[in-house]
């Protein structure tokens, strides 16, 4: 067993402490400020099981592997780097024996915020390989800093690292074109219909993997990179239940609406709400002979298409026999005409 304790002058004081609650227990004791000889003893004692438990500083965050040791306790977590704790972590668990890892903190005074992220990305990060979550989170946390300059944090903070990192390629494909005005921008489109998407709790059971893949259907520039995250989830986790389809498919229809540079898709009462939407006369005299009843207001470029009597469209997911998802999409492809070619599906 390790406990970690990071203070050498009190490191005694909680060697004395620990036999007094456990009677019998034999403590080694490791830190950089013994003798070169002295700490190559106690580790070697240690690895011969003649110590119960190393009573040590970080000395052994890196270059020790102790496949018997099975527990850590590190004491003070709260005042340990991301990076430590998770390097410290790693000193348990080498072997085919279950591990425990215990992160102590003070109960009796609140701690930092930052510290708090530390703790709970170190109790979320648990499956194997996710050394790479700890340490984007890390990034995020301490800032990216500054590559040409002396400063050691950055305002990766206030925007988030994916973000943080788009908007830095930005930056970099403006320096090389030599162009930096202002360019518009395809938004996002708000999509607020009347579906159930989502991936289910028992379908991806961890909460990381569910956001890292909402994050990757929303970064999703093509239906080819749609398609091929489809096909991770099927090879993954197994057949998508319909929630997941129709997550795919509201990734796909917001593609769609990007590519029109339509911003909101919504129902308003009985009817489907397109904005903004730029219709031509002819278009408008095609709305009328396939949607009786829509309504396209020219001033504020907003259509109105009526949903198909057939059906209760709030209450159902179904328009008549065809999903809500392809009526939108065959509304959309029916009327508006592409500005911009898009990869195909």
């Amino acid at each position: 067993m390790f406990y970690i304790h990071n203070r050498v002058e009190s490191i005694e004081l909680v060697s004395e402490k620990i036999k007094s609650l456990v009677p019998g227990i034999k403590i080694g004791i490791a830190h950089g400020q013994m003798n070169e000889k002295l700490l190559e003893d106690v580790i070697l004692a240690f690895w011969n099981r003649e110590y119960d438990l190393l009573l040590c500083t970080t000395i052994i965050e890196s270059g020790i592997d102790i496949p018997n040791a099975n527990t850590l306790i590190v004491d003070r977590s709260d005042l340990f780097g991301l990076s430590q704790l998770h390097q410290l972590r790693g000193r348990v668990g080498r072997s085919r024996e279950r591990a425990y890892a215990y992160f102590l903190y003070p109960t009796e005074q609140p701690i930092s915020e930052l510290a708090h992220d530390r703790l709970t990305t170190i109790a979320t990060n648990t499956d194997l390989g996710a050394g790479m979550q700890v340490a984007l989170k890390d990034l995020e946390i301490r800032g990216a800093g500054n590559l040409l300059g002396g400063e050691q944090s950055g305002h990766i903070a206030e925007v988030g690292f994916d973000l943080y990192m788009r908007m830095v390629a930005d930056a970099v494909d403006e320096f090389k074109s030599g162009y930096f005005e202002d360019k518009p921008k395809k938004q996002d489109c708000k999509i607020e219909l009347p579906l159930d998407a989502h991936l289910p709790t028992d379908y991806v059971d961890s909460e990381r993997l569910r956001l890292d893949i909402y994050r990757r259907l929303a970064d999703a520039a093509s239906y080819e990179v749609l398609t091929e995250i489809e096909e991770e989830l099927i090879d993954r986790f197994g057949p998508l239940p319909m929630p997941a389809k129709e997550l795919i498919a509201v990734a796909s229809l917001r593609l769609l609406a990007k590519n029109l540079e339509i911003a909101d898709i919504s129902m308003v009462g009985k009817n489907l709400r397109l904005s903004p939407v730029d219709l031509a006369e002819s278009g408008q005299i095609k709305l009328s002979r396939l949607y009786p009843g829509s309504i396209y207001k020219n001033a504020s470029q907003t259509l109105l298409v009526s949903r198909p009597t057939t059906a209760n469209w709030i209450d159902s997911p179904k328009v008549g026999n065809t999903s809500t998802l392809t009526w939108v999409n065959e509304v959309i492809t029916n009327l508006i005409k592409p500005n911009n070619k898009i990869s195909s599906h």
